[in-house]
């Protein structure tokens, strides 16, 4: 829970991910959960840390490697990516991606429409795309 103002307020969903994940591309280099826990402010529990970090890795979206009695964590994708698989999940928890997707669509602002279809064309022909 994050606290404004003392009051509590629930965090969005993934907001946490991608807090973590943000931290680990401001690292100079593979860091530790302490670091990354540190670099947010001190105020989450070690346990979270590890548990965020966790979720990550099963992602695929950070790698670890041993480092003593723990692990030094590193990013291997950005934020963009890890929302683009939020995205993908919710999708894919849809019994009829076509409505989703025509929804989506169809509620774009008209520059993000655009957006949308320039990456569409570049991917057919062989362009700029993207994983998964």
């Amino acid at each position: 829970m994050v606290r404004e103002g003392g009051r509590g307020r629930r965090r969005g969903q993934g907001e946490l991910e991608g807090q973590v994940l943000g931290a680990l591309r401001e690292a100079d280099g593979p860091v530790t959960a302490a670091w990354v826990r540190q670099h947010l402010g001190g105020d989450l529990a070690y346990t979270t840390v590890v548990t965020i970090l966790t979720r990550l890795l099963a992602k695929d979206v950070v790698s670890r490697e041993r480092h003593g009695r723990s692990f030094l964590w590193t990013p291997t994708a950005d934020v963009a990516r890890l929302a683009a698989l939020r995205m993908r999940r919710l999708l894919d928890g849809e019994r009829d991606r076509e409505a989703v997707l025509a929804s989506f669509v169809t509620a774009l602002p008209p520059g993000d429409e655009e957006l949308l279809r320039a990456l569409l064309d570049a991917t057919h022909t062989g362009g700029a795309g993207t994983e998964d």
